[in-house]
């Protein structure tokens, strides 16, 4: 097997999916099946055409960020809505409530078989002066890496910088951006402990990542093997679920320099605790902006979507565009 891992450095590729698929699949199946896999940013395979390779099967299995969907499949993006789960328990809920839905949607329409999702650490700012709060990203350029960041920092009066994960640390060198938002632990393995100074605790997103096969493909692997990565792919997400909270609590301990710091590089930020007027900012945006600029992109069929999956279990109606 061939496969499409996600980003190299990070920990869910290094912990998690490198090893199952290099190590784990031999051993489950008893030398029967082994696989390859590269991380989409060294296979030279843009993030943005990684779900199209994988409808035309070109990639036969491969993990795609669900932000790269907003240009051609923004419905696929709802349940990572900047201010949508301010924590993992409310995530987890979001996308139980979509997932039937994406995992039909994508087999039907784009020929592609969900058979893990996962998640990335929660996406926090951090910033190289002082922050209150996050009505001080007034006026900042700000990096993000999806539409609905930029939303979101947008609605603070920020200026959102769009740029790839690679660039982040060039961008704040340069003084292109004065602030990212990216994983609480993703940076600090880029270093950003020692390039900004202050961090935001609240989540404005996570980073779903689906991992899909080509649907023939998929159908035309030996039974035995379906059924082996039918059973030990859903452990795979657990892990990498319980990973991504675990390294959101310790990318923070690890960025301020906390004794709690286990698998990061201590340093010496400042961390913003959520305040009262932080979580109504949240929730203000969510409801007045990032909402409706999502039905936007995505159409009125949305809207009705949402208010069938999300919207019952977050107590949040999306109205159609006028």
């Amino acid at each position: 097997m061939r496969i499409v891992g996600g980003l190299a450095t990070l920990n869910q590729y290094t912990r998690q999916e490198e090893p199952f698929w290099t190590r784990e699949l031999p051993k489950l199946s008893n030398g029967r099946y082994r696989a390859e896999i590269v991380p989409f940013d060294r296979a030279g395979v843009p993030g943005t055409e990684m779900l199209s390779l994988l409808q035309l099967g070109v990639v036969p299995f491969g993990t795609v960020l669900m932000s790269s969907f907003t240009a051609d499949h923004p419905e696929y993006t709802a349940p990572d809505l900047a201010g949508l789960n301010p924590d993992v328990a409310t995530l987890r809920s979001t996308l139980a409530a979509f997932r039937p839905h994406l995992e039909q949607s994508l087999r039907e329409r784009l020929n592609v078989q969900v058979l893990a999702i996962y998640t990335y650490p929660a996406q926090v700012v951090f910033c190289k002066r002082p922050l209150g709060a996050l009505t001080d990203l007034r006026g900042r350029r700000v990096r993000v890496s999806s539409s609905t960041q930029a939303d979101f920092v947008g609605a603070l009066g920020g200026t959102p910088v769009l740029t790839s994960f690679s660039q982040i640390v060039p961008n704040l060198q340069s003084g292109g951006t004065e602030c990212a938002i990216t994983g609480t632990m993703s940076g600090n393995i880029l270093g950003l402990h020692t390039l900004t100074s202050h961090l935001h605790a609240l989540p404005l997103t996570w980073g779903l990542a689906i991992f899909g096969a080509h649907l023939p493909t998929w159908e035309a692997l030996p039974a035995d093997l379906r059924e082996l990565l039918q059973r030990e792919l859903p452990k795979l997400e657990r892990a990498v679920w319980a990973e991504s909270e675990r390294e959101t609590a310790d990318g923070i301990a690890c960025n301020q320099g906390a004794p709690a710091c286990a698998a990061g590089r201590k340093g010496a930020m400042s961390v913003v605790p959520v305040s009262r007027q932080d979580e109504i900012s949240r929730r203000e945006i969510l409801e007045t902006h990032v909402l409706p600029r999502w039905v936007q992109r995505c159409g009125n069929a949305c809207a009705q979507l949402w208010n069938q999956t999300i919207g019952p279990v977050r107590g949040l109606t999306a109205r159609p565009a006028r």
